[in-house]
């Protein structure tokens, strides 16, 4: 029996929450906000079942397999949650990365000498691009606003907290902070912004490290809107989605999105 208060709705929130915190790992960008997700369901017994799509048929299979075990690895740590399978859909490597899924395996054991390197390091790679576009966002933010060099590069974690900023600037302190433990030390007295190897910003340099920053962000930029238009030229986004793979089949009374 379920525990009092919390009904089939509730559990779903919390599965799209959980989700909503799984990032394409190139993009850094939300599988949900990016219309990956398509259906997700709960049984009586508290298993989860997830679907997904990508916005081409040959997406890498290290990527593809990454966000499915972020999605399974996420969800599963509501405390209710029993088991979760993660199945993707029309993907040339659909049924083999959902049987890998399905028995517990790792990217290795699924592929075998197919494999292209490691997935921990592939994640590692990935995450430290997200903390750089998302350091130069929020020192462009900070430019904008008056802040010298010298000032900048000498706030600490703690300092770059209490700023009094915008919403906008808020939020990418918040997104920010999520990242930083990526290239080194938390610590509240850490200084707030280093480089990918942990090491501090200096200010006469600043500028010239925030221009080679910015290509990387315009090149996240594209890809991201080149995504959503493959996305949307490949799938009728306004039906709902039905997986073409043959691992799982979808159960009744699951939330889709188109």
């Amino acid at each position: 029996m379920r525990p009092q208060g919390r009904s089939i709705d509730d559990r779903r929130a919390q599965i799209w929450a959980c989700l909503q915190g799984v990032m394409d790992p190139e993009l850094d960008e939300s599988v949900t906000e990016l219309n990956f997700v398509t259906r997700v369901d709960v049984d009586a017994a508290d298993r989860v079942h997830i679907e997904f799509r990508l916005p081409t048929y040959w997406c890498a299979a290290n990527f593809s397999f990454l966000m499915a075990d972020d999605m399974r690895t996420a969800v599963g740590r509501l405390d209710w949650v029993k088991a979760v399978s993660v199945v993707l859909g029309e993907h040339m490597y659909a049924d083999k990365i959902n049987a890998g899924l399905a028995e517990g395996r790792s990217f290795q054991e699924t592929f075998g000498a197919e494999a292209d390197g490691d997935l921990d390091d592939l994640r590692q790679t990935f995450l430290v691009k997200a903390f750089q576009r998302r350091e130069v966002a929020l020192l462009s933010h900070l430019v904008a606003l008056g802040q010298s060099p010298e000032q900048i590069v000498s706030l600490t974690l703690a300092e770059l907290s209490c700023l009094p900023l915008d919403d906008t600037g808020e939020k990418l302190v918040r997104r920010y902070l999520e990242r930083r433990a990526v290239v080194g030390s938390a610590r509240a007295d850490a200084t707030a912004f280093v480089d990918a190897k942990g090491t501090r910003l200096s200010a006469d340099g600043l500028p010239g490290y925030l221009s080679g920053l910015r290509r990387v962000g315009i090149n996240a930029e594209f890809n991201g809107a080149l995504c959503r238009g493959l996305l949307a030229a490949r799938f009728d986004l306004e039906t709902p989605f039905v997986p073409r793979s043959k691992a799982t089949p979808a159960s009744p009374g699951g939330e889709q999105v188109p």
